[in-house]
């Protein structure tokens, strides 16, 4: 190689307690438990696995539809449809600890006990990377209860926090007046980061029939959407605390991710890309270098936040990622 050529961005990010190779992870809910995607997808490129949100015991889900497509993105009301926590520690967890990319396990709960019993039973488990509490499901009854809060949000963090030495994420909701102080909330429960957005409520109607398309008539959007409320959200947050953000929302392309990045994201995860294009997530993995070089950064933690702002908050924070 010649002297002259820049080695290589370095890709790797830490999330407070989490270590990760890049900032790229696929979204809870978007790559099943990672099986369906192994042919197409070579997961241990990912910076990270969030499979689907499992809860204390097994769940059908609503009533279909459960899906309808929208003009830029995807509406769903699945409803936490999993076989449960006995199950997936029997027969998913192996299959992921083996895939070779960092395992985040999603977890959802009625209560703040359930939280907690599910984050102990996950610590006892060698192999996990992290915990991500999904408070903010909007599908099911109660889903977002401690997501909206500020002080329901601190309780079932730090709730968690004592009952696991795993690093724990919270997945907040973007269907509130102010998402940052929600994530104020998180930040003091212990919260090692938080993850920015899951889902905004939306309905499809059939006006020739009269009827919603949904079978729980509310369910939740995604996609490109949703992608300027998604960093509205990252970069409020960014502005209230100093624990890491990871981005999701309507993410496709690298300039999507590049865009969450410098709005203060450490990390992004793709979702509804992944249905329409099974490997953006290792397309935009691929791209991520150059972009970062576009940028004159050695890596990705240099961009982190960057965001210049006009007036006299036009100096971003200081930045809160790290490469390993």
């Amino acid at each position: 190689m010649p002297s002259s050529a820049r080695p290589s961005p370095d890709l790797a990010i830490r999330l407070g307690r989490l270590h990760l190779p890049n900032p790229i992870l696929v979204a809870s809910g978007t790559f099943g438990y990672g099986r369906e995607m192994a042919g197409l997808v070579d997961l241990s490129t990912l910076g990270g696995v969030v499979p689907k949100t499992i809860t204390p015991l097994p769940r059908r889900g609503n009533v279909p539809w459960r899906t309808v497509e929208t003009s830029a993105g995807l509406l769903n009301s699945i409803g936490l449809d999993n076989d449960g926590v006995d199950a997936f520690l029997a027969t998913q967890l192996p299959w992921l600890l083996a895939c070779g990319a960092p395992v985040i396990v999603s977890i959802a709960g009625a209560t703040i006990d359930e939280f907690v019993g599910l984050a102990a039973r996950l610590d006892a488990v060698p192999g996990i990377a992290a915990v991500e509490l999904n408070v903010s499901c909007p599908n099911v009854s109660h889903g977002v209860d401690m997501g909206s809060d500020p002080e329901l949000c601190r309780r079932v963090v730090a709730g968690v926090r004592g009952a696991t030495s795993l690093p724990v994420l919270a997945k907040l909701t973007p269907n509130v007046t102010d998402v940052a102080s929600v994530a104020i909330g998180a930040r003091d429960g212990g919260a090692d980061a938080v993850t920015l957005i899951n889902t905004c409520q939306g309905m499809a109607v059939d006006w020739r029939r009269r009827k919603p398309l949904l079978g729980n008539v509310i369910g939740g959007l995604s996609g490109p959407a949703i992608k300027p409320i998604a960093l509205r959200c990252v970069h409020q947050v960014r502005r209230a605390v100093e624990i890491p953000i990871i981005g999701v929302g309507g993410i496709m392309t690298i300039d999507d991710c590049m865009e969450f990045l410098v709005t203060g994201a450490a990390a992004v995860q793709i979702g509804t890309a992944s249905f329409a294009d099974p490997v953006a997530c290792t397309r935009i993995i691929s791209e991520l270098p150059a972009a970062v070089a576009a940028l004159g950064a050695g890596s990705v933690a240099e961009i982190v936040g960057t965001l210049a702002l006009p007036g006299p908050t036009s100096s971003p924070p200081p930045s809160v990622a790290h490469a390993s």
